[in-house]
């Protein structure tokens, strides 16, 4: 799958394309749902699919102080977007310029000249351009005029309320993984590189792969069973604590990851870590015996229910 941005042309092979429009964060039930019809749209008129994102997301433009809320990484859901059938995907650079351009700006500049889109498909809350000042019925109105056919999709209900971020993020701050695997249709992710730290869960009998959280969201502190992901697409069950180790001092926020049944030198290299399961919070022991025997019990719980 192609990655593209507006500093360099698009293709010509993609263009006249139906584009799926939204940030897309998570890539949830409600977004499968916009990029589902993108898709069936494109197959149905012979056109390509580009799935149309923002980064940084816009509320981290707006609000830079606010908490990592994000729930994937750029190559997170580009893997996701090709998955579902998309051509490529366009990341739009949310900075002061696109916050600034207006409506109609979007939709003639962006949308119809430098993109030259047949199609777009949004979700029905879909707001964009300036003090969001366009929704979807402008988007159908202003596309019109340039000859781009616009349609929305409705909100997509699980147990009786709609889809969202929102519902997922408080799903992994309330320990809950189950709930957003339900809501995401895959577990929660974190990717990124694996850190040298300071060697403590092997003295312990438990070398980790250290993972800084970055920007995502930081679900429940605790100890999690896992699913790992290797760069050469390997999987791999494990146990993996997120929190900031209470035992240890400076606490330091970390993702340590313990694979089971692998030995290898994971320095440098780019591992997905998937929760499963939530097995417990974070805790302090006396000492790092009663540590060692709990981390024992973890890793034996996390066999079991994977």
């Amino acid at each position: 799958m192609q990655r593209l941005t507006l500093d360099s042309p698009i293709p010509e092979a993609l263009k006249d394309a139906i584009v799926a429009l939204g940030n897309f964060d998570g890539f949830h039930l409600g977004h499968q749902a916009v990029v589902g019809r993108a898709v069936q749209r494109g197959a149905h008129e012979r056109r390509p699919v580009i799935v149309a994102t923002f980064d940084p997301h816009p509320v981290r433009h707006f609000k830079p102080d606010a908490a990592p809320f994000r729930l994937t990484s750029l190559d997170q859901r580009q893997r996701l977007f090709a998955a579902a059938g998309a051509d490529a995907m366009l990341v739009f650079d949310f900075n002061a310029a696109l916050a600034s351009t207006s409506a109609e700006d979007f939709v003639a500049e962006l949308l119809a000249d430098r993109l030259g889109a047949a199609g777009v498909v949004t979700g029905e809350d879909f707001t964009f351009g300036k003090a969001r000042g366009g929704n979807a019925a402008t988007l159908q109105s202003l596309g019109a005029a340039h000859g781009i056919v616009a349609e929305t999709v409705g909100a997509v209900a699980l147990d009786g309320l709609p889809v969202s971020s929102s519902r997922v993020r408080a799903a992994l701050i309330g320990g809950d993984p189950h709930s957003a695997t339900h809501l995401l249709t895959r577990p929660f992710a974190i990717e990124g590189v694996v850190q040298h730290g300071d060697k403590r869960g092997r003295a312990l009998g438990w070398p980790t792969a250290n993972v800084e959280l970055g920007s995502y969201q930081r679900p429940a502190y605790g100890i999690y069973a896992v699913r790992v992901t290797l760069d050469d697409g390997s999987e791999h069950d494990g146990v993996a604590n997120i929190g900031v180790r209470p035992m240890f001092d400076p606490p330091k926020e970390l993702l340590e990851a313990v694979l089971f049944d692998w030995n290898g030198d994971l320095y440098g290299r780019v591992i997905e870590v998937a929760l499963v399961h939530y097995l417990r919070g974070e805790m302090k022991f006396d000492g790092l015996e009663a540590l060692r025997v709990q981390m024992d019990q973890d890793a034996a719980d996390a066999r079991r229910l994977l």
